[in-house]
């Protein structure tokens, strides 16, 4: 038995990276799981590093949450748009129940200086980051309040206290996912409702080679993507780049009953890094 079962988690960014091993594991815990992410082909991808999956990915990650014996749902679900946002839910909960969990994982980045960053990209990252995580509690945090249990885990960053050279919007939606996530562990405390923030620094995920590839573009130096991603785990001093199953492991026990009094944190993962 799960430690999990009965539970129904909603995961944005689901069918990817950080946002993918965290619906795996709750799915192998019992949880039934509502994932959504962004569905773009690749020849609309422009400016961000987002890693974007094509439509015909949900199927597969589908058949792979689907596995665990648990009610699934996978789908496009666009955070920057209220309307997209209640139909994914509307929807999640006819295929799962209502929402006992939220994991906030859709994110993106660009490698853009303050000075020249355009507003387009800034706009974009601003209102993925943090906009979304916002709108997505906004929905959900009322029904955990009502049922007198719920988990709201956001994905935040290093980048929340640490600045980063030419991520100046990642950094800001960060910091400001930090401020969200203490505002809304005090609205659920009275309620059986906790709020944390996981805060990793460099995770090994299709979002953080784009977002390396990009900075060796500005860089000019002729890097390769691998001696580039090898010089970035020679900076932790585990010597190593933080995987996305440590993510989905802390996250998977923050959602479970023995959590209950953890709320209100921001919680590294970092191997030692500041970064």
């Amino acid at each position: 038995m799960g430690t999990l079962n009965g539970r129904t988690a909603v995961i944005t960014g689901g069918l990817t990276g950080q946002g993918l091993a965290i619906a795996d594991v709750l799915a192998a815990a019992g949880a039934n799981v509502a994932a959504g992410s962004f569905l773009q082909e690749a020849a609309g991808r422009q400016g961000d590093a987002a890693a974007y999956p094509e439509p015909d990915e949900a199927v597969s990650v589908r058949g792979r949450l689907a596995r665990h014996g648990t009610k699934v749902h996978v789908g496009h679900l666009d955070v920057r748009d209220p309307a997209v946002i209640d139909g994914f839910v509307a929807a999640a909960e006819a295929a799962c129940g209502p929402a006992d969990i939220l994991i906030n994982a859709a994110g993106t980045t660009a490698e853009q200086p303050v000075c020249g960053h355009s507003d387009a990209l800034w706009l974009k990252i601003i209102d993925t980051n943090l906009n979304g995580a916002f709108r997505m509690t906004r929905k959900l945090l009322p029904g955990m309040i009502a049922r007198r249990w719920g988990r709201v885990i956001n994905i935040g960053s290093t980048a929340a206290t640490v600045g980063w050279k030419d991520n100046p919007a990642y950094c800001a939606s960060k910091s400001g996912l930090l401020g969200l996530t203490r505002c809304v562990a005090l609205e659920g405390a009275p309620h059986g409702v906790t709020c944390v923030m996981i805060s990793p620094t460099w995770v090994e995920t299709e979002l953080m080679r784009r977002n390396v590839q990009q900075l060796i573009e500005r860089e000019g130096r002729g890097r390769t993507l691998e001696d580039a991603m090898a010089d970035i785990a020679g900076q932790n001093p585990q010597n190593r780049i933080i995987q996305p199953d440590e993510v989905a492991a802390l996250a998977a026990f923050l959602c479970g009953d023995g959590a209950r009094g953890i709320t209100m944190e921001n919680i590294a993962i970092t191997g030692g890094a500041l970064w």
